[in-house]
C-alpha cells in the first residue's frame, strides 16, 4: 500500500519526498516529556518524525533538551511521558530491536588507547550480538578511509581520524539510524568539510542521520530538514531550503556613481535606506511579504535618473534565522507559516 504523507503536530511530514516518492518515517515521537526528581522539565510534548533516508539537524542553545531527547530514543534516558518508536519498535517494550537499529557517535572521544582500531570496530559489533563478518568491517573502514590505519593503535591517531573510528563504531553492528553529537567539535575546518562528506555518503547508502552541531553553516550545509528546540519544546521542523526561503531576510545593495543627501521622493515606496556616506542604498526584500520586488524597483531608479556603480544582494544565514527563533520563541515561524 502506498504512503500518504501527513503532518504530526509539530508539522513533521510522517513521509518526506526526496526526489521521487514516499519516504517513511523511521522514528517516531509523540508527545514525549521528561522531568527529573528536582522538578525541572527537560522535554515538554516533543513531536516528531524522522524520515527514513534524511539528514535531519537539531538545533538549539545549551540545555535546551538536545541531549536528553537523543538520549531516550538511545535508550539511555526514560521518559516520563510520551511514546518513540523506531522503524515501529517501541523503544521501552521492544527496546532490543529498537536499539539494534540505532548507532550513537557521541561527543566525547571515547577510546581504548592501546587497542588497534579493526579490534576497536569489531569488539563494538559483536556488544550488539552481530556474528563476525570481516566483509562489513572492511567496507566501514574503507568507507571511512580507515582501511590503511586498521593496524594502528588508536593512540597513534589524530584527532580526525579517532572521530571516523568512533563513527566506525557506531556503524559496526549495520545500524539504520546514526545520531552525531557535535560531530566536527574540535576538528580543522578541513577535517570538518571531510566529515561531511562522510555524512553524506552515509546518508546516500540509506542510513537516517540524526545531528546535534553549534556551527549553525554544518547544518545549512548538510540537512535535508532542521529542527530547532529550545526550553523542552521544538520550535519549528522544516525543510532547510523553505526555512531559508520563509525567513532568511535577502538584501539588495545598490552602490551609487554620485553620492545623494536623501532618498528620491519618488522611490519613498520602498523604504530604502540611504547609507551614512550617500553612496549605498539598501533595500531588505523576502518571498513572503507585501513589498515591491527587484524589477520595478530597478525601474524607478532608472526613472529617477540615479546613476548605479554595482549592485549585489545577501541573504541572511542560518545561524541568523536560529536566533531570531530561539529569541521570539517560534513567534517568527508563526508569522511566516513554517510549518511547527
Amino acid at each position: 500500500m502506498p504512503m500518504r504523507a501527513r503532518r504530526s503536530d509539530a508539522g513533521a511530514p510522517v513521509g518526506e519526498e526526496f526526489g521521487e516518492g514516499i519516504v517513511p518515517a523511521i522514528i517516531s515521537i509523540e508527545s514525549l516529556a521528561k522531568s527529573f526528581d528536582d522538578g525541572f522539565q527537560a522535554l515538554k510534548g516533543v513531536d516528531l518524525e524522522i524520515s527514513e533516508g534524511e539528514i535531519l539537524a537539531l538545533l538549539g542553545p545549551n540545555g535546551a533538551g538536545k541531549t536528553t531527547l537523543i538520549s531516550i530514543i538511545c535508550g539511555l534516558v526514560t521518559p516520563s511521558a510520551g511514546r518513540v518508536t523506531v522503524a515501529g519498535h517501541d523503544i521501552i517494550a521492544d527496546f532490543r530491536a529498537a536499539r539494534s537499529l540505532i548507532g550513537l557517535v557521541p561527543q566525547e572521544i571515547t577510546l581504548e588507547p592501546f587497542e588497534k582500531v579493526i579490534n576497536t570496530v569489531q569488539f563494538s559489533r559483536g556488544l550488539f550480538g552481530r556474528p563476525r563478518n570481516d566483509a562489513v568491517i572492511e567496507r566501514i573502514l574503507r568507507s571511512l578511509s580507515l582501511w590503511d590505519r586498521r593496524n594502528s593503535r588508536n593512540r597513534e591517531l589524530s584527532g580526525g581520524m579517532k572521530r571516523r573510528v568512533l563513527i566506525a563504531k557506531a556503524l559496526s553492528h549495520e545500524p539504520r539510524v546514526l545520531f552525531l553529537d557535535e560531530p566536527t567539535a574540535g576538528v580543522d575546518v578541513t577535517l570538518r568539510r571531510e566529515m561531511w562528506t562522510v555524512v553524506r555518503d552515509l546518508r546516500a547508502s540509506g542510513v537516517t542521520v540524526i545531528l546535534t552541531t553549534h556551527y549553525i553553516e554544518e547544518a545549512e550545509e548538510m540537512a535535508d530538514r532542521i529542527a530547532v528546540i529550545d526550553h523542552g519544546k521544538l520550535l519549528l521542523v522544516e525543510q532547510t531550503a523553505q526555512l531559508m526561503r520563509q525567513l532568511g531576510r535577502k538584501e539588495l545593495v545598490l552602490d551609487l556613481a554620485v553620492p545623494m543627501d536623501a532618498v528620491p521622493a519618488g522611490l519613498s515606496d520602498y523604504k530604502l535606506q540611504l547609507s551614512a556616506d550617500g553612496m549605498q542604498l539598501l533595500y531588505e526584500f523576502d518571498g513572503h511579504s507585501d513589498r515591491p520586488g527587484l524589477a520595478p524597483l530597478l525601474a524607478d531608479i532608472a526613472a529617477a535618473g540615479l546613476d548605479l556603480r554595482d549592485l549585489s544582494t545577501r541573504q541572511s544565514s542560518l545561524e541568523e534565522v536560529f536566533l531570531t527563533l530561539v529569541r521570539d520563541g517560534g513567534d517568527a515561524a508563526d508569522r511566516t507559516g513554517v510549518a511547527q
